[in-house]
């Protein structure tokens, strides 16, 4: 990883999770279940975490919209996509709301413990 995408990763104020991401803590996850399955967990995490609240779920698109209720305003978009059976990515989306659209890394602190709190309920599949 470039200390340019360092510091750009610390200066922005949106997070994204993608396949090939230079960030290895960045990249899609796939797991070793049901798209529901998934979905359910990431449903579970937000349920369960005070800080946030469920905005949307639709699952027929295999997506969960969570805001924050304090702290900082943060918007989180989960994606869930069932590559075959029992072979399920999930990405994420992640806009922290600041005045001067700089986070220093907050957005992508919450896809690492939404990622951590899912790896420790379901079989991940590594690759």
């Amino acid at each position: 990883m470039s200390i340019g995408y360092k510091v750009k990763r610390l200066f922005n104020n949106h997070a994204e999770t993608s396949d090939n991401h230079i960030d290895q803590t960045l990249k899609t996850r796939y797991y070793k279940a049901s798209k529901n399955a998934v979905l359910k967990e990431v449903e579970a995490y937000f349920n369960a975490n005070p800080d946030f609240s469920i905005h949307a779920i639709s699952e027929q698109h295999g997506e969960i919209g969570a805001k924050s209720i304090r702290g900082k305003k943060v918007l989180i978009i989960a994606t869930v996509i069932m590559v075959r059976p029992y072979h399920t990515a999930l990405d994420f989306s992640v806009t922290t709301e600041t005045p001067i659209q700089i986070d220093f890394g907050y957005s992508n602190k919450i896809i690492k413990r939404i990622y951590q709190h899912v790896n420790e309920k379901l079989p991940n599949i590594e690759g």
